[in-house]
């Protein structure tokens, strides 16, 4: 028995060791450029979001209010006063639905994370992530054009936490930050994916997720649903399952699913949005993000 379990110990720490090594360099470099996003362009990018509703673009707003949605450093509980201070300086309810949406989804250090998966992969999640975030602006828009589609009250906009007047310190400050709160779901995350590599067939996998795509994709995107916990630590798994043919379609789907329905972005999303517009927007997400799995299937 000893003997067993000493040889699968060797097995198990060989795959996350290869696994460490492969991830690892892109998680360093997303903590790094994340900071520095947070730091010395957060502020800025937050600025221009709200200079967003002193111009008329109409429906057109949604698109820049996406893009600033995926450049912002917050986190969803950081990006909710955010927004109730953009909704008090006017700003319309379908352009904060976009930056709200394209937020949860993606932000600058995740960008990073992800080019661990390949330029396709990459591809898909910019791009499903801005038009996830301007189709969820423009639906407001149709449906909620005459009455309020959030409920900000009671919000008030975050305070800084990186307010030391040495830049550098503010800096360092921000790394040990996002080391603390991404540091043990990045290990669990590559733990798992030597689970994985060691105990599930390939060929099982290809059959589930790969060869039968439709059904793969709406699998994908129902286990997105509890599995996802952080952004880094689903990075391995992401990586080893399309490794072990998952289509991108079905990578898709679990990209859009797992951080939309991640279970604090849930709690934050539930009190601005009540229970009727909460069921509406979870069924949103898995409909989207099904459509978007089978549409990527479709052209890769």
């Amino acid at each position: 028995m000893w003997e067993i379990l000493q040889r699968e110990f060797i097995y198990l720490w060989y795959y996350f060791e290869l696994q460490l090594r492969q991830i690892f360099p892109y998680w360093v470099l997303g903590i790094l450029i994340g900071s520095v996003i947070s730091v010395f362009a957060g502020q800025r990018i937050h600025q221009l979001v709200r200079t967003l509703s002193d111009k008329k673009m109409g429906m057109l707003g949604v698109i820049p209010a996406s893009l600033l949605g995926i450049a912002s450093p917050l986190c969803m509980y950081g990006t909710i006063p955010l927004a109730a201070s953009f909704s008090k300086s006017g700003m319309r309810d379908d352009w904060l639905a976009a930056f709200m949406m394209s937020s949860i989804l993606l932000n600058p250090q995740l960008i990073i994370y992800s080019t661990a998966l390949g330029t396709a992969a990459l591809t898909v999640r910019l791009v499903s992530c801005f038009l996830c975030g301007t189709t969820a602006g423009l639906l407001v828009r149709i449906f909620y054009h005459e009455k309020s589609f959030f409920n900000f009250s009671g919000f008030a906009e975050p305070q800084s936490r990186d307010i030391h007047p040495n830049p550098l310190i503010r800096l360092l400050k921000n790394i040990g930050r996002n080391f603390k709160a991404t540091g043990l779901w990045f290990l669990i995350g590559i733990f798992l994916s030597a689970l994985f590599q060691r105990y599930v067939p390939a060929q099982e996998f290809i059959r589930l997720f790969g060869e039968n795509e439709g059904f793969g994709v709406l699998m994908a995107a129902t286990i997105g649903v509890p599995l996802y916990a952080c952004g880094g630590g689903t990075i391995p798994l992401l990586q080893q399952w399309l490794w072990n043919g998952m289509s991108m379609g079905s990578a898709a789907a679990f990209m859009i699913t797992g951080p939309a329905t991640k279970i604090t972005n849930l709690g934050a999303l539930k009190i601005v949005l009540g229970i009727r517009r909460f069921i509406l927007y979870f069924m949103f997400v898995i409909v989207f993000s099904y459509v978007t799995g089978l549409f990527v299937n479709l052209i890769l």
